[in-house]
């Protein structure tokens, strides 16, 4: 094989296609690959496996003593059906969002783009106080909310703005890419065979998109169970009423009861792990089932 047969070409075969397969690898993989896992296995799996120690530390039956005490059956159920309202929320609104931001062009739109952002930048601390601001009973969106009878700060319902509030980009970052990759051509030759609009959509766009859409969502809602900063200030914190989960093995913490702690951060640990996997499921069954309609 000739320098002349490389340049214009021609596969390569034998020992040349061997040498540059490996001259595509990265230099000093073995060192990267190393730091990598070191830093995983001290930064992740270190201090998820010291949860898991300290909490088994209690022993089964003080371990579900903790877990399932009334207060604490309590917090699960105020951060699931938060979490589950704020993400049902940013779904819709997330892909109309996205959708936007892609397929059309209008004044103001790299501003509206950047702001999509502006929840990771912004202290959760801050974010937390200027929705309880908004929404408080003589807030510019609390008071008319409440002449109407929608009491939403220090209730569960400001539990889901706040955890709205922060889990948006998730959604909305993770469609932008797909939807700026989807070819146009697809659509229309759906519409020269005479498919209508939401036919196209639901037929030709939409499969394509709820793997991203499922990826995203998932990191929304385990963005949403974690919250802690956004939700404290909103929420009111009454016990039974607008709890979260967080707050509980939080208050464990300030009174030394470090694997009282730990148990409750494994339910959500476990709750957030089984969501993972479940959605890594729905994903591959979407991928396999678009593979097959193709």
């Amino acid at each position: 094989m000739t320098v002349l047969d490389q340049a214009i070409g021609r596969p390569l075969a034998g020992p040349a296609a061997s040498a540059v397969k490996q001259g595509r690898v990265v230099p000093g993989f073995r060192l990267s690959l190393g730091v990598t896992l070191v830093y995983a296995a001290l930064v992740i799996c270190l201090p998820l496996a010291t949860l898991i120690f300290v909490g088994a530390g209690l022993g089964f039956a003080d371990y579900w003593q903790v877990v399932t005490s009334p207060r604490a059956l309590a917090s699960y159920r105020v951060t699931l059906l938060s979490a589950a309202l704020a993400t049902a929320f940013n779904t819709v609104y997330g892909f109309m969002l996205a959708w936007v931001l892609v397929r059309y062009d209008f004044p103001g739109r790299r501003l509206l783009d950047a702001i999509v952002d502006l929840p990771f930048a912004l202290p959760t601390a801050v974010a937390g106080i200027a929705l309880t601001a908004l929404f408080a009973k003589n807030g510019w969106f609390g008071a008319p909310l409440l002449a109407m009878g929608i009491k939403v700060a220090y209730t569960p319902i400001g539990i889901a703005v706040a955890m709205a509030f922060t889990s948006l980009p998730f959604i909305v970052r993770t469609l932008q890419p797909v939807l700026e990759e989807l070819d146009s051509a697809v659509e229309e030759a759906a519409r020269t065979l005479g498919a209508g609009a939401f036919t196209v959509f639901r037929r030709v766009v939409l499969p394509i998109l709820v793997p991203a859409l499922l990826a995203g969502v998932s990191l929304a809602f385990a963005r949403s169970l974690g919250e802690f900063g956004a939700v404290i200030f909103i929420a009111g914190n009454q016990p039974y009423v607008s709890e979260i989960t967080a707050l509980v093995a939080f208050i464990k913490i300030e009174e030394y009861d470090y694997p009282a702690a730990a148990a409750i951060a494994t339910v959500m640990l476990g709750t957030a792990f089984i969501m993972l996997v479940v959605t890594n499921a729905l994903q591959a069954y979407a991928r396999r089932h678009e593979g097959d309609r193709r």
